[in-house]
């Protein structure tokens, strides 16, 4: 599976932004597909997953209710709208595939097998 991860820029807090991941190479159906971020200095953080086959979708604490992940399955493509956005946010997004369910104990990056390239989101005070 590739992946193509787009969509960051630069943003002002308050402000929203919509990052897209589209997947080559095999239908994303059955997979989870995850979202991360990591800012300089700190380890990478699972933000959100969807897994459409088992109709799941979880949420970190510090998203839940300003950040929306979605699919779109004629594209291959997920989504995470990001709304309400804060300096914290600031980090390099990236998407990931994995075969595992998507829970709050399987947003961890070593579950995943592959990853897009990053993104950087910026969001200034």
């Amino acid at each position: 599976v590739q992946l193509q991860a787009s969509g960051g820029g630069l943003v002002q807090a308050g402000g929203s932004v919509r990052l897209s991941c589209t997947a080559s190479g095999d239908n994303l159906y059955y997979y989870t597909i995850g979202w991360f971020r990591q800012s300089p200095g700190k380890e990478r953080e699972g933000v959100s997953c969807i897994k459409i086959s088992e109709g799941t979708i979880y949420y970190i604490d510090s998203v839940e209710g300003r950040f929306t992940i979605s699919r779109n399955n004629t594209e291959n493509t997920v989504y995470l709208r990001m709304d309400n956005l804060k300096p914290e946010d600031t980090a390099v997004y990236y998407c990931a595939v994995g075969s595992n369910s998507c829970w709050r104990r399987s947003i961890l990056a070593p579950l995943y097998n592959w990853w897009g390239q990053g993104t950087l989101v910026t969001v200034s005070s």
